[in-house]
């Protein structure tokens, strides 16, 4: 009687787990399928995005690159002192507009953009440092074109490097 009824159970449970596992499957697919379709819809709108936060950082480089800059900023008559303080504000100014940027890039391109703008900011102090702040805009100019080639790395050009590097592995 106990094998006539393990007959009738045992390929009852049998069908019963293979069903459950088939269904089982077909859920986790499901749930993987639409997993990625999320993400998928979502890398199209984020992309763009992020792609448009990689070339404003590399504008903001470009633009508060000492030899973009100084040509820029720099007025017939300005003082050096006076020069100094239009370069750092001119760069702050160009920082707090680009700070929101930060939320496309990765940790590690943000702080490129960060050290190369801290770097620039040093190099004009230190430059200032070696000229006399009542001389012409000119000498201070030259000087921080001077320091600049004295660099080992340009700090732009290193951090612009990076941030295209990096683009390249998100497409």
């Amino acid at each position: 009687m106990f094998a006539e009824i393990l007959k009738i159970v045992l390929p009852a449970l049998m069908v019963f787990l293979a069903g459950y596992l088939a269904i089982r499957a077909m859920i986790r697919n499901e749930a993987n399928r639409r997993k990625t379709e999320l993400l998928f819809g979502s890398n199209k709108i984020t992309l763009p995005i992020r792609l448009q936060a990689y070339e404003r950082l590399i504008l903001l480089l470009e633009r508060i690159s000492p030899e973009s800059i100084i040509v820029r900023v720099n007025k017939k008559g300005m003082l050096a002192s006076d020069l100094q303080a239009a370069l750092l504000g001119n760069i702050r100014a160009e920082w707090e507009h680009n700070l929101s940027q930060q939320l496309y890039v990765s940790n590690e391109a943000w702080e490129m953009v960060r050290n190369a703008k801290e770097n620039i900011v040093k190099l004009i102090n230190i430059s200032s440092d070696r000229v006399n702040p009542n001389e012409s805009a000119i000498v201070l100019s030259q000087k921080i074109l001077e320091t600049m080639v004295e660099l080992d790395t340009n700090p732009v050009s290193y951090a612009v490097d990076f941030l295209k590097k990096e683009v390249k592995e998100i497409l």
